[in-house]
């Protein structure tokens, strides 16, 4: 592995980085964006129960708060509930606004590593090439500098779009397993809104 490393010369280091920065992003994103995690099984029926039971004290809904992102946005529309139906929604849809940046978080990081990777490959091949056309003199071409230039613009091209394609894939992932939860969620607080003013048993 080193061998590589000092065969593709210094322009490799930044892409290195950005390959342990992607790799860091892409298991804290998928421990993080688990969907048991997000939006548990079955909360939206225990928070109804308890509402119409007996109803939610301030220690009650900072423990529904800090359950997941989804209880989140429920304790909003129960601490709400005695509004009217409008105020209630508008406060929903605050909490729903925060919990998707939160969810959304590093995943601009994750897109940027996967569209510069390969720009950072291709500046790898000009300095490549720059030691290739260094490399010929007026006695002939040194081969050894030559083949130095050659595995630099090649390394460094293969290492950007190892880094680039399983960063985009992610990401892409990533974005749509975001979008799934978020809808998720709006369909259950809505759900939420209906029971509590009476549009729905």
């Amino acid at each position: 592995m080193f061998a590589i490393i000092q065969a593709a010369g210094w322009p490799i280091w930044p892409l290195l980085l950005a390959s342990v920065i992607a790799v860091a992003l892409i298991i804290e994103r998928l421990v993080a964006l688990r969907r048991n995690r997000i939006v548990p099984a079955g909360l939206l029926q225990r928070v109804l129960a308890e509402y119409q039971q007996k109803g939610f004290g301030d220690a009650q809904l900072a423990e529904l708060e800090k359950n997941s992102p989804l209880g989140r946005v429920l304790a909003a529309g129960v601490r709400n509930a005695k509004t009217s139906r409008e105020v209630m929604k508008e406060s929903i849809e605050e909490a729903g606004r925060a919990v998707s940046h939160d969810l959304e978080r590093y995943l601009t990081t994750l897109g940027t590593i996967a569209s510069i990777s390969p720009l950072m490959g291709l500046f790898g091949t000009i300095v490549g090439m720059i030691e290739i056309f260094g490399s010929q003199s007026p006695s002939g071409a040194n081969p050894q500098q030559l083949a130095h230039g050659i595995s630099i613009a090649l390394y460094n091209t293969g290492f950007g779009l190892v880094i680039a394609i399983p960063a985009m894939i992610f990401w892409r992932h990533f974005r749509a397993l975001v979008d799934s939860l978020v809808v998720d969620m709006e369909l259950q607080a809505v759900r939420l809104v209906e029971v509590i003013q009476g549009a729905r048993k």
